[in-house]
Parts: C-alpha cells; sequence; structure tokens
C-alpha cells in the first residue's frame, strides 16, 4: 500500500502474521492486538478480506465445514507482510518525532549564565 493504511486493515493484517485464520479468529485477534480499540463487525471484516484479497496481500489458504457451516482461513502473503512492515516503520518512524522531542525537552538545561 503506497498511502496510510487505516487502524483495521493494519490490525487485521497484523493478526495473520503468525499463522492463517478463520474470520472469527481474525476478529479476536485483531481485538486482542489493538487492545480493544479495533472491533470488527463480521460484514466489515469479509469486505475487507475481499478487498485484501485482491490487492494481493492475503490469501484464503483452506476451507472447512464446522456445524455444517463454511469456515474460510486467510494467510498473509509476502506483499501483505511488506506492507504491514512498511506502515509499522513509518507509524514507528512519525512516533518517534514525538518521543524524541519529548526527550530532548526533559532533558536538564545548563542553567542561566553558567553555559
Amino acid at each position: 500500500m503506497t498511502t496510510h493504511m487505516r487502524e483495521p486493515t493494519y490490525f487485521i493484517l497484523a493478526a495473520l502474521q503468525d499463522e492463517p485464520l478463520h474470520g472469527y479468529a481474525i476478529i479476536t485477534r485483531a481485538g486482542e492486538l489493538s487492545r480493544g480499540r479495533i472491533r470488527l463487525a463480521t460484514g466489515t471484516l469479509y469486505a475487507a478480506l475481499d478487498r485484501l484479497t485482491s490487492e494481493g496481500y492475503v490469501a484464503p489458504t483452506r476451507e472447512e465445514i464446522v456445524n455444517g457451516r463454511a469456515r474460510r482461513y486467510y494467510t498473509l502473503t509476502p506483499d501483505g507482510a511488506a506492507a504491514l512492515r512498511s506502515e509499522a516503520e513509518a507509524m514507528a518512524a512519525a512516533a518517534r518525532v514525538v518521543t524524541d522531542r519529548t526527550a530532548r525537552s526533559a532533558a536538564p538545561r545548563p542553567a542561566a549564565g553558567l553555559a
């Protein structure tokens, strides 16, 4: 992705970093990773997964039947991992702008006339 990634997209991709997951597991993991900030509705998740699949960032890996319903698993693709990493690096750089300035302003300053 060349533009800023929306937070739900970021956490959907982050949820898939370790292993393929099905929809409900993605919703749960994204909620955990975001410390409750991201609460995905089922329709929102599947619309995002369709978009991310068409962009090549995720791919369906397998489908199984559980209690008579199809459960599709998704995995993060190499392009998706690269986009996630790029976004994380951009967010870290943006955070450093503030944390570096905060650290400088908190550093003790020499007393007037002693420098």
